[in-house]
């Protein structure tokens, strides 16, 4: 006697993560957990989760623990994974999905320094146009409580020149502060639908 067995896909529990990252343009349903992104991510070896499975738990809608991942903090965004996917998915755009949920949430980052980095940088860039190095470090220092621990290198680099203590505008800064703000528009606008 034969068994029938399904091969379909069934879709995640989670369709709200789902839909986030379709909206971003990603499908994970279109893995078929070749491990390219993981053995090509050159600091896969740090992560508690791989690529990989990173994919896996987001099409079974397992947002909890991906959520509380180290590894979507530590992925530095190159894209290998992306070029190597021979299904064309964004892992590195699923990654930006997931830390934007972390965020959105309210709920603590498994790498909160990395979060004080992302604040201070964006910041540095909403404010100046560009990064204002002393500002995005005074930032990042005061987020993170660490006011000390590079003060040594510091000095040697403002001994030697390399940093300037006043920034360097651009033209365009109204267009980058723009930018911002539209942003700050529709993220409240995609909270209210």
């Amino acid at each position: 006697m034969s068994q029938n067995v399904e091969t379909t896909y069934k879709p995640a529990e989670n369709d709200d993560l789902i839909q986030a990252l379709q909206h971003a343009g990603v499908d994970v349903t279109a893995c078929y957990q070749c491990g390219r992104c993981s053995a090509g991510c050159p600091v896969a070896d740090f992560f508690d989760l791989k690529p990989l499975q990173v994919v896996r738990m987001c099409c079974y809608g397992l947002e909890e623990p991906l959520l509380s991942s180290q590894a979507i903090w530590l992925c530095a965004s190159c894209e290998t994974c992306t070029t190597r996917c021979p299904n064309g998915i964004d892992i590195a755009a699923m990654m930006d999905v997931l830390r934007s949920r972390v965020l959105a949430s309210r709920q603590r980052a498994a790498e909160p320094k990395i979060v004080a980095f992302h604040k201070s940088f964006l910041n540095s860039i909403k404010h100046h146009g560009r990064v204002f190095e002393v500002g995005m470090i005074a930032g990042y220092k005061f987020r993170t409580g660490d006011l000390f621990s590079d003060l040594g290198m510091g000095l040697q680099m403002i001994k030697r020149g390399k940093i300037k203590f006043t920034p360097h505008r651009i033209k365009g800064g109204k267009e980058v502060r723009s930018l911002f703000r539209r942003k700050k528009e529709v993220t409240k606008e995609e909270k209210n639908t």
